[in-house]
């Protein structure tokens, strides 16, 4: 099966092409995001492929049924992007990779953490301008602080294992109690209680209607002044403009980011000549205790792999009759 590939990387292509030939499929490759203006490009593939930050509103999702595709294979976890209700009502298949590494995105979690802390992002500046000084580079131990993990599944936990490592109190907050995390003796608690009592707060919970801009002025006023902040779930878990106002008060002592709100169209991509029209983002940058990556987390060597691999069988598996488990609509 020919299979169009949305946004596609140059560091993802050798993996996808690998997983595709040893499944006997093959794979087309389109630089451009997947859009209204994009769709007709898929025009006689049964299959596309799309990325995080593809669009899969209903009104583009109408266009790929009429060309048509019939599955969509997601290269990533998350489905925000995707109005399930019409694929559906499309008969679309949405298949994604559910699991690809925890260990990536949870360790890029305690990169941010680290660095956040210990101001390696400033000293690596400093140094290489011969300025050794310590002013301003001051950190604290790990050990002994409260960790609060919103959000308990498979990175979650991973987080949480890393985190007691470290000699950290951890907590939780999710509807359901993971128990890998209950064994390591988190402590499960209600949202205000962890946002009151953590020294570092980190986002690992999906985006939906009830999560979005589950951080704002109401819940940043919650967390004890001065602590960190860690987004690497999805952007829209944190209202961006509130964050901006928590930093300047300093209520909100540091924050690290590496997914944002609005990256769709900037993110995955070098734009280092051009002006920065996105001025939420342009503020969030002056801060000297904020720290961004371009979505990054995931990117390791073995989940690369893996996204490859589960987006293959999720083709061969449309292309045989029978979805598994991997399936969404």
């Amino acid at each position: 099966m020919d299979v169009l590939i949305y946004s596609s990387q140059p560091f993802e292509r050798p993996f996808l092409d690998a997983a595709a030939s040893a499944r006997g499929h093959r794979c087309q490759h389109q630089t451009l995001a997947l859009n209204a203006s994009t769709a007709a490009l898929a025009n006689g593939f049964s299959a596309v492929s799309l990325f995080v930050n593809d669009d899969g509103s209903a009104a583009v999702l109408q266009q790929l049924a009429a060309g048509g595709t019939r599955l969509l294979a997601l290269r990533s976890a998350g489905f925000n992007h995707v109005d399930l209700n019409a694929a559906k009502a499309l008969q679309l298949a949405v298949a994604r990779v559910p699991a690809y590494s925890p260990y990536a995105v949870a360790e890029h979690t305690v990169g941010l953490i680290l660095t956040l802390n210990r101001k390696l992002h400033r000293a690596f500046a400093r140094v290489r301008e011969q300025n050794f000084s310590l002013n301003g580079l001051l950190g604290f131990d790990l050990h002994g602080k409260t960790v609060g993990i919103i959000g308990t599944g498979q990175i979650g936990s991973v987080l949480a294992r890393i985190m007691s490592g470290f000699g950290c109190t951890v907590l939780a907050t999710d509807p359901i109690q993971n128990r890998d995390c209950l064994a390591l003796g988190v402590r499960y608690v209600t949202l205000p209680e962890l946002l009151q009592q953590s020294d570092i707060v980190s986002l690992h919970c999906p985006l939906t209607a009830a999560t979005q801009h589950l951080i704002n002025s109401q819940t940043l006023a919650q967390m004890k002044p001065g602590a960190m902040l860690i987004n690497t779930g999805r952007g829209a878990l944190i209202d961006s403009k509130a964050v901006i106002v928590a930093i300047k008060s300093g209520q909100l002592g540091a924050l690290g980011m590496d997914v944002y709100e609005e990256e769709a169209g900037l993110f995955f991509a070098d734009h280092s000549g051009d002006i920065l029209t996105d001025d939420v983002l342009a503020r969030l940058m002056t801060f000297p205790n904020v720290f961004i990556t371009g979505h990054q987390g995931f990117f390791t060597r073995e989940a690369l792999q893996n996204i490859a691999e589960t987006t293959m069988t999720n083709v061969s598996a449309f292309a045989a009759g029978t979805p598994n488990g991997n399936w969404l609509s």
